[in-house]
């Protein structure tokens, strides 16, 4: 037993390995959505003159761009293969970077270059979505069916931390040599990754009759319908703790946005075998009674620790709800419909944050700050039982599988 031990850890080390050359392409994906993110309002607004109002459009543009194209990413994913979706992709990321210049050459009329940026924007969304799905069923089509979940996961861990390391990076950049440089350096990893992702090898896709796309909505969209209850959680405390901070006249909301995120991160690489020993739904109720804990503890905060324990507990638990859910929901389909189930699944998790907004926003000026971590706990705590739910259908029928 012990001798199988070193062996399995080494095939162990192989898989993530395996995995990881593929999810670094997703690395990149969010690399290029990280760089201009904290560069890109201000430039409009202070540099270009434009209002906040047109700042913030030119960053929505890029989310509402991926949510409007992952259903086509998904399908074109099912019948091309994942691996040409993704270059696909990195070519808008690309292409991001190129109007991004083409919005310096129009620096003297301030329309044009509002025009580059925003058709940068949209064309970085498309990518964001393509290289997303596909990068996923790519690591799925190397690693194997049985770790959906870990290739979930790894995703999830790259994007978080590219988005991490991209934001400071891209103000240095701007800082070292403006749009240009910034530009400049999208366009190059891009190319790079471009480069390196060509001459990989091709994953098998499914062959098989599709099914439509209506279909496969109504197979996931019970499942995409409890992410977005859990994606809540994420909602309010990435986009209103330093708002709750400010209220209470506390100091430290980054600390607490740091904790969030560590515990984001910590939670998908210490417990990577989860999901396949114990099962998505499980895993799923598990996360949201963590999630909905940590919720109810920023609610009630009377102090900045009580805060940050919540706002770490709040990320443990929304950390594995994506892949556990993602498992369930991917198996639920044909194999030759798991790139249009991934991103109709996602597209959920899109829409929650899209929505959560400006809805915490309006309730916020009616009952406080607080209240929106009540809320959130709640709209959990409905996942949760939307959960339980599944569960019974799903015991329910494996149980009359095994009578029949």
């Amino acid at each position: 037993m012990s001798g199988s031990s070193p062996q399995s850890a080494a095939s162990g080390w192989r898989l993530n390995l395996n995995i990881l050359s593929i999810v670094v392409f997703n690395f990149v994906n969010y690399l290029t959505i990280g760089l201009p993110l904290a560069v890109l309002p201000g430039y409009v607004h202070n540099h270009m003159g434009y209002s906040a109002f047109w700042a913030g459009l030119v960053i929505s543009l890029q989310y509402l761009a991926t949510l409007l194209s992952r259903p086509w990413a998904g399908r074109y994913a099912d019948r091309v293969g994942p691996k040409r979706i993704v270059v696909l992709g990195l070519f808008g990321c690309l292409l991001s970077g190129v109007f991004y210049l083409f919005s310096l050459l129009g620096d003297a009329i301030p329309l044009l270059a509002l025009v580059m940026l925003c058709a940068g924007r949209v064309i970085l969304g498309i990518g964001q979505s393509f290289v997303g799905t596909g990068a996923t069923l790519w690591g799925v089509g190397a690693g194997g069916s049985m770790h959906i979940g870990r290739v979930i996961s790894w995703n999830g861990v790259a994007s978080y931390g590219a988005l991490a390391v991209g934001a400071p990076l891209g103000v240095w950049l701007y800082y070292l040599g403006g749009l240009g440089l910034l530009s400049g350096a999208i366009i190059a990893v891009c190319a790079l990754a471009i480069m390196a992702a060509i001459p990989r090898p091709r994953v098998k896709t499914a062959v098989g009759k599709q099914l439509p796309f209506s279909a496969v909505v109504g197979i996931i969209w019970r499942y995409g319908l409890v992410l977005a209850f859990a994606s809540c959680g994420f909602g309010v405390i990435a986009t209103f703790i330093t708002l709750f901070y400010d209220d209470k006249a506390w100091s430290g909301a980054a600390f607490a946005l740091t904790l969030f995120s560590l515990a984001f991160v910590g939670t998908r690489l210490f417990f990577p075998n989860s999901i396949n020993r114990y099962g998505g739904l499980r895993v799923s109720m598990g996360c949201f009674i963590v999630e909905a804990a940590g919720l109810l503890l920023v609610w009630q905060a009377a102090t900045p620790w009580m805060a940050e324990i919540g706002a770490l507990l709040t990320g443990a638990g929304f950390s594995l709800v994506f892949p556990a859910l993602g498992v369930v929901a991917m198996k639920a389909v044909p194999p030759q419909n798991q790139g249009s189930a991934l991103a109709t699944f996602t597209a959920f998790m899109d829409l929650s944050l899209g929505v959560v907004g400006p809805l915490a926003g309006i309730l916020m000026a009616h009952a406080g700050v607080s209240s929106i971590y009540l809320a959130a706990a709640a709209l959990v705590l409905v996942g949760l039982i939307m959960t339980l739910t599944l569960r019974r259908q799903a015991l329910r029928r494996q149980a009359s599988g095994q009578t029949g």
